[in-house]
């Protein structure tokens, strides 16, 4: 028996960087009804803020959701009226430099500088350094259009893991590349998670879009947990009505 579901946000739970419809917050209630939920995604907590902890209907469970910011490198959790942090994994000043100097190298080498963007194209997270191509305001329609089979992002991750050898690099999301520490992956943050849950791995079920080799939903599947991959959020809603049929 299931007693975990785990999900990745952008593009599983809602459209890259956008908030939950309602349709998905609803579906999240009722998962929270028979489960414990996570959302683990390389975001940073004012993404999940936005995009999930002030989405849900106030039927929602929330002492039973868990929110894995930057790849699991963060957690969040409800208690006694609101979020706050159980842990956080930072960056060393030192590595976070090396890591931007290796973006701007990796972009020139591969020929993949936007002409247009959006905002900044590499965030600091604190615990993972993110690159979107694109930049972190650009527009969905155009985020969906640049990279929707990865090729792209699959150039840059290589280039990338030359020059940031001991480092985890890992697609996700519409035009994203994060980077964390060596080990550090999804796989990384949920067994975090079972340490602070005291759920055990083998009742855990995983459900995210990009689950194929060199996403960054993979680790999950890697690690034995059951996976579901899906493309976009009314195909996981469908899924989690199936979940919550079984576990009633």
């Amino acid at each position: 028996m299931k007693q975990l579901v785990a999900f990745d946000l952008d593009n599983t739970l809602a459209a890259s960087k956008q908030a939950l419809e309602p349709f998905m917050g609803e579906a999240l209630a009722d998962l929270l009804g028979v489960a414990h939920v996570a959302v683990i995604s390389g975001g940073d907590w004012p993404q999940f803020q936005k995009q999930v902890a002030s989405r849900l209907p106030e039927r929602a469970d929330r002492s039973k959701l868990w929110l894995m910011p930057t790849t699991g490198t963060k957690l969040y959790t409800f208690r006694d009226g609101e979020w706050g942090t159980v842990y956080a994994e930072l960056f060393e000043p030192e590595l976070k430099a090396r890591i931007l100097s290796a973006f701007t190298e990796s972009l020139a080498a591969t020929g993949f500088t936007p002409e247009q963007t959006w905002g900044e194209l590499v965030e600091d997270r604190g615990s993972q350094i993110t690159f979107s191509a694109l930049g972190q305001q650009a527009p969905l329609e155009e985020k969906e259009h640049w990279d929707p089979d990865f090729a792209k992002r699959k150039i840059i991750q290589a280039d990338l893991r030359t020059r940031l050898p001991g480092l985890s690099i890992n697609m996700g999301g519409a035009t994203s590349i994060d980077i964390t520490r060596e080990g550090v992956d999804k796989a990384y943050g949920l067994r975090k998670l079972h340490e602070a849950s005291g759920i055990p791995l083998e009742n855990f079920m995983f459900i995210g879009d990009a689950i194929f080799p060199g996403g960054n939903d993979y680790p999950a599947k890697t690690m034995g947990l059951d996976t579901v991959r899906v493309r976009e959020p009314r195909e996981t809603a469908a899924v989690i009505e199936g979940i919550v049929a079984c576990l009633k």
